[in-house]
């Protein structure tokens, strides 16, 4: 008999969910041919190239072919730049050729090959290896002399790694919400959550951070306790700027022109994959005895920021020689910068990299 309430309940809710897709699906083609580049100077691309022995599904958009290249890593780990990217990219393809990549392990190409077979090429160095295979790629198609190099996040680890290991191929780095030091985030990260959950005397916040104080501390740091000392650093702000959550974010796949439905489950499950697999090695992160950087550099920090917090990467630039540098503070973002601020964006990307661009 209860299987029979059950069946019968689906049933019932069948029409609904059917009209929802339906909705989704409407939303996803209107928003997929606004985007849809015309010009026939122009670029869009998805395709799939085969990078260090694994089929990485590559994203290239422009609206002028002659343009500068960037190449924008994605962060995460695995949380792929270009299911969201609808959001935010467009104005910048009018004066950019961007690239993204799903990173191996992460969105389409997670869905690409048996997760067990990348499974010992969860390294740092392999994911480096990958950003510069990739932008020895895009440079020979799409006939750039050098490459711009954007990260985001996790992704800000790999471009630092890449600008440093191949600097001949890269015009510039620009690092979005950089990773300096991946200890010294968490526990400013830490510290900002105790600070506003006493401030706005929330005593479920304090008793959950409390229980895995001090952070990060000597203990190991267990999936359990970064979910709680990110889940309150970002209640106050430290993802979204004036936000206690980011739906606008984490929904954003389900309208995204790249991706089907049957792949938005892959971003959850290659994030999965991924992060336990790699943070060993991500915890020990640290660039701070990097002192001298050999091409041009730019971080954009957001004010509000607690998931990579700006503070240790506006010392690290205040320290650093490199050709040129520049610290960009966007003043109402927090880690979602070319989503809070992207008009801020596409300015000082234009009064950063056009004197760079202009002396190559």
């Amino acid at each position: 008999m209860r299987n029979r309430i059950l069946w019968l309940l689906c049933l019932s809710l069948l029409p609904t969910w059917l009209s929802a897709q339906k909705t989704i699906e409407t939303g996803r083609k209107i928003i997929r041919d606004l985007g849809r580049i015309v010009n026939p100077n122009g670029i869009q691309e998805n395709y799939t190239v085969n990078i260090n022995g694994v089929d990485q599904w590559l994203y290239a958009r422009g609206q002028n072919k002659d343009n500068p290249v960037i190449l924008f890593i994605h962060g995460g780990p695995a949380s792929p730049l270009s299911p969201v990217m609808w959001t935010f990219q467009r104005p910048l393809e009018e004066y950019y050729t961007i690239v993204t990549y799903d990173q191996r392990g992460a969105g389409r190409t997670f869905l690409n090959i048996p997760p067990d077979s990348i499974a010992a090429s969860i390294r740092i160095d392999t994911f480096v290896d990958d950003a510069i295979e990739v932008a020895s790629y895009i440079r020979q198609r799409y006939h750039a002399k050098k490459i711009i190099l954007m990260g985001h996040s996790w992704g800000t680890i790999l471009g630092m790694k890449a600008a440093l290991k191949r600097p001949d191929l890269f015009a510039a780095y620009i690092g979005v919400g950089q990773v300096i030091n991946v200890m010294e985030n968490e526990r400013v990260s830490f510290d900002y959550a105790v600070e506003q959950a006493t401030r706005h005397k929330n005593d479920s916040a304090l008793a959950e951070l409390k229980s895995i104080a001090p952070y990060p501390g000597n203990e190991p740091i267990t999936r359990h306790r970064i979910i709680i000392a990110r889940n309150w650093a970002q209640y106050y702000g430290g993802l979204s700027a004036y936000r206690s959550e980011s739906m606008y974010f984490y929904n954003a796949p389900w309208l995204s022109p790249e991706y089907a439905a049957d792949d938005i489950p892959a971003i959850d499950n290659g994030n999965i994959f991924t992060l336990w697999r790699i943070l060993p090695e991500f915890l020990q992160v640290d660039f701070k005895k990097v002192h001298t950087f050999p091409i041009p550099v730019f971080m954009f920090l957001g004010r509000h920021d607690y998931t990579t917090p700006a503070e240790p990467t506006a010392a690290w630039m205040k320290q650093v020689k490199a050709p040129v540098k520049k610290a960009v503070w966007f003043e109402h973002s927090s880690h979602l910068i070319p989503m809070e601020e992207p008009g801020k964006m596409l300015i000082s990307l234009k009064e950063c990299l056009d004197p760079v661009i202009r002396g190559k």
